[in-house]
């Protein structure tokens, strides 16, 4: 702000200029696109797809690239992947996760000691959700490594991957059916375990309800849980708690 105003009395940006760029959201007439979220949250405003046009979600994009800024897109079907990529070719499109997003800038390689995120998935049935949790928090700049197809029915497989999961900063576990996975996890590690139901599962699972529920009440401590489907979510804290522990801020 300092900087602008010190601008403005240099005479070099005009009044209408300097209000445009102290703006804290734009007003699309369907949306108010939040440009002070990244200085509030850390991380700037994520664009919701389901629901909003191919046009709508151009616009919101369009205007969000003005302030070169990271920007992530969720819920992107592969149709209006199509119809917006044909326009913004730049943008990348991931439709094991239905992600499209844009950087701003590329990140420096992550080296094999940085620490990361363990995005664990019960089985294959799991992954878009579990992919949807993976690519956002790379996005948002953390290192994840993947742990799939690790399920209670053949715990013999999550046991191979125990040391590698143990190093991890943060655990996403991921899991439909009964959703018993994040207790087991939360059991073997020593740090927080955010646990995402999945919608996956026979007539008795109700939908992810019974996931959801099992999770909720899990006897492992330090078991945290988002909503069903929720990879997104899932990501967002994990990503919050991995920069808390390298001891990043707004990056």
């Amino acid at each position: 702000m300092e900087d602008i105003l010190k601008q403005v009395q240099a005479g070099t940006v005009s009044v209408e200029e300097a209000k445009k760029q102290l703006a804290t959201y734009e007003d699309l007439g369907f949306a108010k696109v939040d440009f002070h979220r990244k200085k509030r949250q850390g991380f700037p405003e994520v664009i919701f797809g389901e629901g909003k046009t191919p046009d709508q979600i151009i616009s919101i994009y369009e205007t969000m690239q003005k302030k070169e800024t990271d920007i992530l897109m969720t819920r992107v079907s592969p149709e209006k992947a199509e119809k917006i990529q044909s326009e913004h070719p730049e943008l990348t499109y991931k439709v094991e996760a239905d992600i499209l997003y844009w950087k701003a800038e590329q990140p420096p390689e992550k080296r094999e000691d940085t620490p990361y995120i363990a995005v664990i998935c019960a089985g294959t049935s799991d992954l878009k959700v579990a992919e949807e949790a993976a690519i956002t928090a790379e996005v948002f700049n953390s290192r994840v490594e993947r742990f799939y197809d690790v399920g209670v029915a053949g715990i013999h497989r999550l046991m191979d991957q125990a040391q590698a999961i143990q190093r991890a900063t943060v655990s996403i576990v991921i899991a439909g059916m009964e959703g018993a996975l994040p207790s087991v996890v939360g059991g073997l590690v020593s740090h927080p375990v955010i646990a995402v139901p999945t919608s996956i599962g026979y007539g008795a699972n109700f939908g992810g309800l019974s996931a959801l529920l099992t999770m909720l009440n899990s006897c492992a401590s330090g078991v945290s849980v988002v909503n069903i489907d929720n990879g997104f979510g899932g990501a967002y804290n994990a990503v919050l708690i991995d920069r808390m522990a390298r001891g990043i801020k707004d990056k």
